[in-house]
């Protein structure tokens, strides 16, 4: 099984590993060099970078591919930089990449690899301005398109957005993200992969799971019984308030009714209200792929 987490897991786990264990700087080099390794660079490579800590992936990213002698060029759509991008972004121009200001104007066809460092699993909400562009740039390029972290423009806890770039690969960093299973994401994602950075999680939200690998022991029910609820998303999404999920509804449905809910979908989702899986039975079981530790 494979861990499955909320974006506000993945934050608060980052932070407690960060005060703890490892300097950020450090997470940021191997949050970087776990996409170098997931790919198979070729020819000319943009880099399209955010003001946050994902574009300091893309910064960082960038000097390791100059280090190797690989053609890369940043495209900056935010004139901001984290602490840390900034120390990255340093390093890369220092190597001689080129790191212009985005203006929306770009054709970016001419690159055989795009990796989208926009934004990370922070953002909820439309899409606007330059970062739109961005986005709507990078799918009409016909290039290889690698996220990082997170296909930018996508809720990383409920799968959503409406201007959502289109990857070839998603390099989640750390552990996978609930929003990766849910929504519109199957049409996103494309290949999945994990960078397993040496993040410390806090707690665990949810798995992914083979049918046979599922166990409820706390409530006693099995998948086989006849104490199961098929609902489709759509229901689901119906019965939603407060910032509430479709796991959240799921597992308050649950409880209530003493049976498993199913969410059928491209992957489904099965709680008994204690513990939530997501099903190895959707477009993504021979892709998912956890990646030695950067």
């Amino acid at each position: 099984m494979k861990e499955v987490i909320t974006v506000a897991n993945m934050r608060q786990s980052d932070a407690y590993t960060i005060a703890n264990y490892v300097p950020s700087k450090e997470l940021m080099y191997r949050a970087a060099l776990g996409v170098y390794r997931a790919v198979t660079w070729r020819g000319s490579v943009g880099i399209l970078t955010g003001g946050g800590n994902n574009g300091g992936d893309g910064y960082a990213l960038a000097s390791i591919l100059a280090g190797q002698g690989i053609d890369c060029r940043l495209y900056r759509v935010s004139e901001k930089f984290s602490e840390d991008g900034k120390y990255y972004y340093d390093q890369a121009v220092a190597q001689g990449v080129e790191a212009p200001l985005f203006t929306g104007e770009e054709d970016l066809s001419g690159h055989d690899i795009l990796v989208d460092c926009l934004l990370g699993t922070g953002f909820s909400g439309p899409v606007r301005g330059l970062f739109q562009k961005a986005i709507q740039a990078i799918n009409r390029s016909g290039a290889y398109v690698v996220s990082v972290d997170i296909n930018s423009g996508m809720n990383g806890d409920t799968g959503r957005g409406e201007t959502v770039v289109k990857a070839d690969l998603t390099v989640a960093i750390g552990y996978l993200k609930g929003g990766f299973f849910l929504g519109q994401a199957p049409q996103h994602v494309g290949k999945l992969v994990v960078a397993d950075i040496g993040i410390r999680l806090l707690r665990e939200d949810f798995y992914l799971a083979a049918p046979e690998e599922i166990v409820f022991p706390h409530s006693g029910l099995c998948l086989d019984g006849d104490k199961v609820d098929l609902m489709t998303p759509g229901e689901i999404e119906d019965l939603t308030k407060n910032g509430q999920t479709v796991p959240d509804v799921a597992q308050e449905l649950a409880l209530r009714r003493q049976k498993l809910i199913r969410v059928l979908g491209k992957n489904s989702l099965v709680t008994d209200g204690y513990r939530t899986y997501f099903i190895e039975d959707g477009p993504y079981p021979q892709e998912i792929k956890v990646l030695e530790k950067a």
